[in-house]
């Protein structure tokens, strides 16, 4: 059956890598800051892992085409392979409840080992799964078309990769929103099993799909694999050319050539062709080394920027869409707009120069980036080093305040409810205060820790100075743009404060309560109750990423006063700033990706596109690999600087390419198998002749 010229199995087909690639990019999107907040792992583990994760998603459809192509057929490997992905995406899901080990309910998993062991699992099939399927799919939509219609398949592979954008584009939306809701039994968690499990279920959705059109599907019985055939006449020909490597052998014009005694010309032919674009595609890993440090790196830069865009509040990991969106504008600009533009220009913009200026533009965006992280590094605070401590004052009291660090470091003068901001010190060297204020003066030995904040509350009242070493518990910014918030109590009576749901209970005079947590971007009803006097007040808009001590000054039926004093800045470089990177990374993507496939497509003969499908694939893993290598053995303290690293690593491979690029002579395929055919034709003319000259030779005797 067909559909306006269309077979109607394409259309199941095209729903099912819609879901598919939905589930895929949605597990995807909110993996890394799963592996940092959930699994509790730093910066550079979850990237490594990431990065391990998705080359192994690239290195395993090799695996899936030899099964598709030499045993099961394309449709049973889809079939079997999805319904592993989908138990794959569910161990994930499962492996990310936090109930599920949390037997003391205090909010964090008691068997860690546990989670991780489910979630590497969940990974693994997951991997088996996506890459499995990767090389069938698109192949098997391509067989269900009739010979004449070369049209319909063209449009068909743009639907498709249209459904694959679309996929990506919808689930980087919402896995994210999806992350960012509260659920759980026992305690209320960032609910990640909410994130991996809608892409369980589309998974689900996609085999069910895949599934009903069975009886509407052509399928080819395995051709067995043209890879293997490919392998097998390159390593006969260096086995050969090994037994004959003295000199009284004659060289031959290739070294594939070695391979003539037991394969045909034509295989030979054509697997020089394809070793030719192998071996350009050598330097690609590095742009993919690139690239896919979105999902990783960058993602986690967003982490510490402001995301507040007016009334949207935009999640880190949800960055990446800038990414899907672009593509989709970008592709049909750049095809009728920028390349028309260059060719009016007399300029002959060949695949090999588009790739190469590909390369650039991905340099290009992580220098943007470096510069970015630069800004960043700029607003975030200094903490103790080791050997350090830090202390700030906040002046209680209506009159100014001076303290003098003795012996004889430093003095800092505060005015009436104003306060310092963090003062470093050796800790070994400080040993006492010295604090006046009006006509009193006190002096206060000090022992602290090292690597810690302190505060200082003084207070000049009726009876005299009152100071108190206030231990801060915050060494490193706060996590996904969440605030902390303490209280102190600046009153004469005991208070109970409630800030939102957060009670922070009890405060004596002159005493601070522990930092609580409170998501970024949000205003929330400060509640205070002192004698039976309930007052309230709305707090002001906390920034993302900050930590601040509120004092409770006044709190009257009629008044409440309230003083806000900044532990930790919030973060205030806006995450709008990633999108230039962004942007020239796609534009890189556009030349480059698109570009990539075209080429080799063009280069190589029509039955090894299987191969070369491989080879490009291969180059993604490969790539990924790189950002593990390059990540472990720079050993930079600096974030920025591992962005320069990375640029300049592209630049180098950027120039050593156009120099391959440059002496490339481009072939056209179809030429070469015509002369094969008509070369062919003569041979087997020939050999009628010389039988026919045999059998007249033998009946005349």
């Amino acid at each position: 059956p067909s559909f306006f010229g269309y077979p109607l199995s394409i259309f199941f087909i095209i729903v099912n890598e819609f879901c598919e690639r939905f589930s895929y990019y949605g597990m995807r999107a909110v993996l890394v800051l799963y592996f940092k907040y959930f699994l509790q792992w730093d910066d550079n583990l979850s990237t490594a892992i990431y990065h391990t994760f998705v080359a192994l998603c690239y290195l395993t459809p090799i695996l899936g085409a030899l099964i598709a192509d030499s045993w099961l057929g394309k449709f049973l490997t889809i079939v079997c392979l999805s319904a592993v992905y989908t138990g794959g995406q569910a161990v994930m899901a499962v492996s990310s409840i936090n109930d599920l080990t949390d037997d003391n309910r205090d909010g964090s998993p008691d068997n860690m080992y546990l989670h991780i062991a489910l979630s590497m699992t969940g990974l693994i099939l997951i991997a088996l799964g996506t890459g499995g399927i990767k090389p069938c799919v698109s192949a098997f939509g391509g067989d269900q078309f009739e010979d004449g219609q070369e049209k319909q398949r063209s449009r068909f592979f743009s639907i498709f990769y249209l459904s694959i954008n679309a996929g990506s584009l919808l689930s980087t939306i919402i896995t994210p929103i999806l992350r960012a809701q509260e659920c759980g039994i026992h305690s209320k968690q960032r609910c990640y099993p909410l994130a991996f499990g809608v892409p369980a279920a589309l998974m689900a959705v996609s085999l069910v799909v895949f599934v009903a059109g069975s009886k509407m599907y052509k399928k080819a019985r395995p051709q067995g694999n043209i890879m293997i055939q490919v392998s097998k006449c390159i390593g006969f020909a260096i086995k050969n050319r090994f037994r004959h490597r003295s000199k009284e052998f004659p060289k031959r014009e290739h070294w594939l050539d070695w391979a003539s005694e037991k394969y045909d010309k034509r295989l030979i032919t054509q697997t020089k062709m394809v070793l030719k674009v192998l071996f350009l595609y050598i330097p690609l890993p590095m742009f993919w080394a690139l690239f896919d440090q979105q999902g990783s790196r960058w993602t986690l830069q967003a982490t510490t920027m402001d995301g507040n865009f007016g009334s949207i509040q935009i999640q880190p990991d949800q960055m990446q869409t800038a990414n899907a969106i672009l593509i989709i504008i970008m592709v049909p600009v750049v095809d009728t707009v920028v390349y028309p533009l260059i060719k009016k220009c007399k300029i002959n913009f060949t695949p090999l120069r588009k790739i190469t200026v590909g390369m650039f533009l991905a340099s290009l965006a992580f220098v943007a980036a470096a510069l970015v992280q630069v800004q960043i590094d700029k607003t975030l605070p200094v903490f103790p080093a080791s050997g350090q401590s830090q202390i700030k004052i906040i002046n209680l009291g209506t009159d100014a305040v001076t303290v003098q660090f003795e012996p004889q470091l430093q003095t800092a003068n505060v005015k009436s409810m104003e306060s310092t901001t963090y003062m470093t010190f050796g800790t070994s060297q400080l040993q006492s205060l010295s604090i006046t204020s009006g006509n009193k003066a006190t002096n206060q030995t000090v022992q602290l820790l090292e690597g810690a904040r302190y505060t200082l509350g003084v207070k000049n009242n009726a009876t005299g100075i009152v100071a108190k070493l206030l231990f801060d518990n915050v060494t490193s910014k706060p996590e996904e743009g969440n605030n902390l918030i303490r209280f102190i109590n600046n009153l004469a009576d005991p208070v109970n404060v409630t800030m939102g749901d957060t009670s922070f209970g009890r405060l004596m005079p002159l005493s601070a309560s522990s930092y609580s947590l409170f998501p970024g971007g949000t205003k929330d009803e400060i509640m205070i109750v002192t004698n039976s006097i309930p007052c309230s007040v709305t707090s002001k808009a906390f920034g993302f990423g900050s930590a601040y001590t509120i004092t409770i000054d006044e709190c009257t039926e009629r008044n409440v006063n309230i003083t806000y004093s900044e532990d930790i800045p919030p973060n205030t470089v806006h995450m709008a700033w990633q999108i230039p990177q962004y942007f020239i990374l796609t534009c890189a993507e556009v030349v480059f990706s698109v570009t990539g496939l075209e080429f080799s497509y063009s280069q190589a003969p029509s039955n090894m596109k299987a191969v070369l499908q491989a080879g490009w694939l291969l180059t993604v893993a490969v790539g990924n690999i790189i950002v593990l290598i390059v990540a472990r053995a720079s050993k930079l303290s600096e974030q920025w600087a591992e962005y320069v690293l990375f640029a300049a690593l592209l630049l180098a491979v950027c120039i050593i390419f156009a120099v391959m690029a440059y002496f490339y002579t481009y072939v056209d395929p179809n030429e070469i198998e015509a002369q094969l055919d008509e070369e062919e034709k003569k041979q087997v003319k020939k050999d009628q002749d010389v039988s026919e000259k045999e059998a007249d030779h033998v009946s005349e005797k």
